[in-house]
């Protein structure tokens, strides 16, 4: 039996960064370029104006007061994705809006509301500007937020909104990332229903394969339902057919000890252990390995495959533990660790068999600090304590456990690998 440290290296050690594809941008959120971006054009293309106002030579504004207004003969309205053909001359101004291009021969604009505007009827022929300018004023340069030919974004950064906002800005439809893993799941046991059948005496309906698949497409990965194998190898394998071109295999159930436990039996056959068990509560009967299984080529590929104990609990843990960094490192991102909080338990937490503990916690920030309490009874099936946790309490394995009052580092399942 290895420490969770242990068991999350060598499930490192075995996956690598996926081939990148081109995708339209909008399909990319979320994912990691796999190329650098330059800019073939300026943003913005044209210095523009950053107010509505007028567009007017700053030296015509030199002496300017509510008192003593320079008067300018307006010539022309510009606004935005119009462009002006006057040119501005002294004593003249043209009435721009804002994003407009600055029209020859301005080099400042005057916001409307430094201007007499207000008290003219219409479109005046002639403002009055209240206020002295200086050269530059209100406008904003070609390329100044991007310069053509320069570096945008960098091989590696991870596309959140603006990232694709910016794709956007430069006239990129698509992107070239590095593909999201499918990831194949398949719940096992004889015991299991599935949940659009009528539930039988001694069944209970597969809710792994839904938590296990939302977590795959909430991080990111593409997840591929197998169905429910019964227990024996001969149905495992049957089920897992498809899973044979997935860039991961996830299982649940049938990973312990018992006379129908064949998951580890079938891995053995069809591909190579890695480890078996880990030293953490709960989810200790985990097993890890390599499936030997086909590229889209037609190749032999090592795929992660990952044998999760069958209560719903260990099951989830154990994703948040070790697929999830897995299927992050695929992807190619660089942050695969939860952010931790120090927050004071409310809570006695046990650690009776020197396992590291993970313990479903809600964690609120009071003050300076944050305080953590027990969703509920602990057990590895009572799947609702999941639900109402945003932490796991970790208890490590020398400790024989924690009182009130105690401080703890708390996992929050809910922030983002990004928070550092």
């Amino acid at each position: 039996m290895i420490s969770v440290d242990q068991a999350l290296g060598k499930v490192l050690e075995h996956v690598d960064i996926l081939d990148s594809e081109e995708s339209p941008i909008l399909n990319c959120l979320g994912q990691v370029l796999a190329e650098d971006v330059f800019s073939a054009i300026n943003i913005p293309p044209l210095d523009n104006s950053a107010m509505d106002g007028y567009a007017v030579r700053a030296a015509d504004s030199r002496g300017a007061s509510q008192k003593s207004p320079r008067i300018l003969r307006v010539i022309d309205t510009v606004g935005a994705g119009a462009v002006s053909r006057s040119e501005v001359a002294p004593g003249t101004a043209v009435r721009i809006m804002t994003g407009a291009p600055i029209p020859g021969g301005a080099d400042s604009v005057v916001r409307f509301e430094d201007t007499d505007e207000s008290e003219r009827q219409g479109v005046p022929a002639e403002i009055g500007v209240l206020i002295e300018v200086a050269p530059g004023a209100e406008i904003r340069r070609a390329g100044e937020d991007i310069a053509v030919g320069s570096l945008v974004l960098k091989q590696g950064t991870r596309l959140r909104a603006s990232e694709i906002g910016v794709l956007a800005s430069l006239g990129c439809g698509k992107a070239k990332v590095i593909r999201r893993p499918v990831v194949a799941i398949l719940s096992t046991g004889d015991e299991i229903e599935d949940i659009a059948k009528p539930l039988s005496q001694g069944k209970i309906y597969n809710s792994n394969s839904y938590s296990l698949a939302a977590l795959v497409r909430h991080y990111g990965a593409v997840p591929e339902m197998l169905g429910i194998a019964s227990d024996n190898e001969g149905s495992l394998m049957d089920k897992l057919g498809p899973g044979w071109d997935a860039d991961m295999v996830i299982t649940s159930g049938g990973v312990s000890l018992g006379d129908y436990d064949v998951v580890r039996k079938v891995l053995e056959k069809e591909g190579e252990i890695v480890f078996w068990r880990v030293r953490e509560k709960p989810g200790k009967p985990l097993v890890f390995g390599l499936l030997k299984g086909r590229s889209k080529a037609g190749g032999a590929k090592n795929i992660p495959f990952f044998g999760l104990a069958g209560n719903p609990v260990s099951s989830m843990v154990n994703f948040e533990l070790f697929a999830r960094p897995a299927i992050l490192k695929m992807m190619g991102r660089k942050h695969l660790t939860k952010p931790t909080v120090r927050a004071v338990v409310e809570d006695i937490i046990e650690n009776t068999d020197g396992r590291r503990v993970f313990t479903r916690v809600f964690v609120e920030k009071r003050g300076d600090g944050y305080f953590a309490r027990l969703t509920g009874p602990q057990g590895s099936g009572i799947l609702t304590s999941m639900a109402l946790a945003n932490g796991l309490a970790i208890v490590p394995e020398d400790e024989p456990g924690v009182k009130p009052g105690d401080v703890v580092d708390v996992m929050m399942l809910d922030w983002g690998e990004e928070v550092e």
